[in-house]
């Protein structure tokens, strides 16, 4: 199942052309109400919907036709979204790190900093703006002190996040600050929509990626995790409860422009296009900062 959100409303996504063409099914409207039209009260109800979904017969529905600037966070409302650093072998070698033992350095990035999969991303004043491609997860059954095997069991859905990183920020002061820097407006796209844990190649091994302009600059798995989604649920579940709906983003393999020699940051008018197998793409343009206002001006 691809689960949408498309203008606020749940949709599930029935066909995507070679093309680009995308068609769905207004959850709302072929559940008669009982699910939708949002997404946060399906979270609250995974396994009903999940349930129905499974049963749902699309041949019998009107299908609507989607447009990709009509595509927002599959998860609109997260009341968490937790973050993890240096969870790839390749990332950590990059940064001069060892791989870490237990649960990986972890942080959020604030919930005002997320947006959908295509978005045009301003980039803040005298800072280096980077990119990070990651697979995201939705939580779909809260999970408190969640044993490693059961952990799959508590995700509604994989899908893409870009955790896009402003390295002067992030690194300024005593004490890095991780959260701030990762949390600039639009910092977090994630999408283009939700696909549930049955409908991907291999939930452990996926190939991931991004680009930018054209140019491919990561270029990894999700076999290269230190702590595979379980792990990290297991081990985040033991200090706080992860909520319906909230999304991990599960951290980035190597490439990134900091670890780039010479560092590379992106600049106005980049395209950054990002992807992983079986879940989709998304893509996001970059521009300067508009000139500060001189005050009297």
């Amino acid at each position: 199942m691809q689960l949408a959100n498309v203008d606020g409303h749940a949709v599930l996504i029935t066909t995507v052309t070679g093309t680009g063409v995308i068609h769905g099914i207004d959850v709302a409207e072929a559940s008669a109400g009982k699910f939708g039209p949002g997404l946060p009260a399906l979270y609250e109800d995974w396994d009903g919907f999940h349930a129905w979904a499974d049963t749902l017969d699309t041949t019998d529905q009107q299908p609507v036709l989607v447009t990709r600037d009509q595509l927002g966070s599959p998860s609109p409302a997260p009341r968490q979204i937790v973050a993890i650093g240096l969870n790839y072998r390749s990332h950590a070698a990059e940064s001069g790190f060892e791989p870490p033992t237990g649960l990986p350095p972890t942080f959020t990035k604030f919930v005002t900093s997320l947006t959908g999969p295509d978005t045009e991303i301003v980039l803040p004043p005298g800072g280096k703006t980077d990119w990070e491609v990651e697979l995201v997860v939705v939580i779909g059954r809260s999970a408190s002190g969640v044993d490693e095997a059961d952990a799959w069991g508590h995700v509604a859905g994989l899908t893409i996040g870009q955790d896009i990183s402003e390295r002067v920020t992030q690194l300024a002061g005593p004490a890095p600050q991780f959260s701030i820097g990762k949390s600039f407006p639009g910092f977090a796209p994630v999408g283009p929509w939700l696909v549930t844990v049955d409908a991907v190649p291999d939930r452990d091994d996926l190939a991931l990626g991004c680009a930018v302009n054209g140019e491919t600059v990561q270029d990894g798995r999700t076999s290269d995790l230190i702590q595979s989604v379980p792990a990290l649920i297991a081990s985040l579940s033991t200090t706080i409860t992860l909520l319906p709906g909230d999304l991990i983003f599960t951290g980035t393999p190597a490439g990134v422009g900091a670890g780039r020699t010479p560092p590379r940051f992106l600049q106005d008018g980049d395209q950054l296009h990002s992807w992983i197998e079986g879940l989709g793409e998304q893509r996001q343009r970059f521009v300067a900062a508009p000139p500060a206002q001189t005050p009297g001006a």
